[in-house]
């Protein structure tokens, strides 16, 4: 892995190439971003940024999502995809947010994924981006993007994020994810654009892929020697 000091530069490095790096979903309220964080597991932002407009219309807060029924909720976020388990989670979270804090997100990590539905990269989410608490999101691109440069090296969500965390000011943290998830989108996709990334010296995943392959001309010979050491 890259030391701390190497990671920083990394990151300084490709949000210059990123400058416009934030969270691609609408929202003007920590309810509003919880709702749509919820809406984006296995779709896109710009998909759920097509639905929301008309669902905040009609459940501008805990309290009126919390009285809606799946029957009523399901045909609104259908397009987002498997809207029948995100419509019992989004409205167990709206119940639970009425119950337990007065119908306002919590601004702490615990209370957060307390909230039926709600895990570790959406609470990140919410904190960070309009809560005012430092978080650092970890999702499917920065996973990628983090392992092939080298500053993280793991498969699990929270031990990238602590990672990161380690090595980086608090202040940092949601731009730095930010930069990462728009990084994974527009250049180090699963197949990468390397020749576009900003970082390409540094990157452990483009100087593997650019030496030689082996030799495998030597084998057949090496076989052979060894059929006449038998015989």
């Amino acid at each position: 892995m890259k030391t701390a000091r190497e990671t920083r530069e990394i990151i300084d490095r490709l949000e210059a190439q990123h400058p416009d790096a934030d969270t691609e979903l609408h929202f003007r309220t920590a309810f509003e971003l919880l709702v749509a964080t919820m809406l984006s597991a296995q779709s896109t932002d710009q998909r759920v940024n097509m639905v929301t407009p008309a669902l905040f219309t009609r459940y501008p807060d805990a309290g009126t999502l919390a009285r809606a029924t799946p029957s009523e909720l399901e045909p609104q976020i259908h397009s987002t995809g498997f809207f029948r388990a995100k419509s019992k989670a989004l409205i167990g979270m709206a119940t639970a947010l009425v119950a337990e804090h007065g119908g306002e997100v919590p601004a702490s990590m615990d209370a957060l994924v307390a909230l039926p539905g709600v895990g570790r990269k959406t609470a990140n989410v919410v904190l960070g981006h309009a809560l005012g608490v430092p978080g650092l999101p970890v999702d499917r691109h920065v996973l990628r993007v983090s392992n092939r440069i080298g500053i993280a090296e793991s498969d699990d969500p929270e031990v990238v994020e602590a990672q990161l965390c380690a090595v980086l000011p608090k202040a940092r943290w949601t731009r730095s994810s930010d930069t990462l998830i728009l990084h994974g989108r527009r250049i180090c996709k699963p197949t990468p654009r390397c020749t576009e990334c900003a970082i390409e010296d540094e990157c452990v995943f483009a100087r593997a892929a650019s030496r030689p392959a082996p030799d495998r001309k030597a084998r057949p010979a090496t076989s052979a020697r060894r059929r006449r050491r038998r015989s």
